[in-house]
């Protein structure tokens, strides 16, 4: 799967500006502040139908603007496909793809697929739970929409508890036949992600493992543990436990939800225990395992998006990185940097052909 050209209108710090991409390795150069993580987030954009760095879809609208488009051409086995993604304030954004717009953004997702590697993504080892479980979640959904479809209907269901929840605290009511019925599909649909996400770590943790091994030379052992209140009984079971404590607490204290996956180096969290260099290395060693997964799963290459990657890693790593595209298990590959001549000077060690964009 190929990027062909890439337009953006409005998007972020841009007014106008176009692209047309090198099959193999793209190079955003430019300074500090001048929009080149933002051409890597529309590419993003184009695969999730949002923004990987700004959640709040109207601030990646320029200022001053009332819309933003982004338009992307692909050649995705030997077709030519084009996305369209845009927001008008104070309405819904809209995906397109050729001329067609999804009725559910959930449809899209798989469709391009696409992995980062950022300096954003050390939040993976310091911020909560909720961030290593929207990892696990986006390499799934990438390639099982039951899974996806599963997430949302439990996210729905959830919300509509926690509130019930509320109400009973409100009006100093309770109705244990209509939590019942909320207990019931959320150990439903709770459930089919909890074995998912099982079965998925089983096999990716063997595939990250192998490539922390690569990048780090084997120096120490690196591990992913699976925490979830399921593995100690079923979710009906554990709601209907933790009820009073949901009723004080006024929201659902049990389920995947409260799903964490641990990161550990040599038996201990990396957290606290691992080297800045340590961190680098299995957050790399994690994405590019996502890379792997979600190819045998698709059958497709990833697009490579690797944002500010010489600024935050030595020589070494990125040599290590860079000559990986000369693997043809690689595709296309995208690299943002401030220094337009570290950047060739990297990407001409691989015999691969390349372009430079300066911004």
């Amino acid at each position: 799967m190929i990027l062909k050209s890439l337009s953006l209108l409005n998007y972020k710090n841009f007014d106008s500006k176009s692209f047309t991409f090198n099959a193999k390795i793209n190079c955003i150069v430019g300074n500090n502040g001048i929009g080149k993580t933002n051409v890597l987030d529309a590419i993003y954009h184009l695969s999730f139908g949002k923004s990987y760095f700004n959640p709040v879809a109207t601030q990646n609208i320029k200022h001053d603007e009332a819309f933003f488009v982004i338009n992307g051409d692909y050649e995705k086995e030997a077709k030519t496909e084009k996305v369209a993604i845009s927001l008008k304030r104070g309405q819904k954004k809209v995906i397109k793809r050729n001329g067609k717009a999804y009725d559910k953004f959930s449809e899209h997702i798989g469709f391009l697929p696409l992995v980062i590697i950022s300096p954003a993504d050390r939040d993976l080892i310091i911020e909560g739970s909720s961030t290593r479980r929207k990892f696990i979640d986006t390499v799934i959904s990438q390639s099982d929409k039951t899974y996806l479809s599963h997430l949302i209907k439990y996210g729905k269901i959830l919300e509509q508890r926690n509130a019930l929840l509320k109400y009973f605290a409100l009006n100093h009511t309770f109705n244990k036949d209509t939590l019942d019925i909320y207990n019931e599909q959320l150990s439903e649909f709770g459930t089919h992600v909890f074995e998912k996400r099982d079965a998925f770590l089983k096999t990716f943790i063997h595939i990250f493992k192998a490539r922390y091994e690569a990048i780090s030379n084997g120096n120490e052992t690196v591990d992913l543990v699976y925490h979830s209140d399921l593995f100690d009984d079923d979710l009906n079971t554990l709601l209907q436990h933790a009820i009073n404590k949901d009723k004080a607490l006024q929201y659902t204290s049990v389920g995947v939800h409260k799903d964490d996956l641990l990161f550990n180096i040599d038996g201990h969290p990396i957290k606290k225990f691992g080297s800045q260099g340590q961190q680098k290395s299995f957050l790399i060693a994690l994405k590019l395992a996502q890379f792997d997964f979600i190819k045998a799963q698709s059958g497709v290459n990833p697009i490579l998006l690797l944002d500010d990657i010489f600024d935050k890693l030595d020589e070494q790593r990125v040599a290590q990185i860079i000559k990986l595209v000369d693997d043809e298990n690689f595709g296309q590959l995208f690299i943002s940097d401030t220094h337009a001549e570290r950047t060739e000077n990297a990407v001409k060690q691989v015999h691969q052909s390349y372009e430079i964009f300066r911004l």
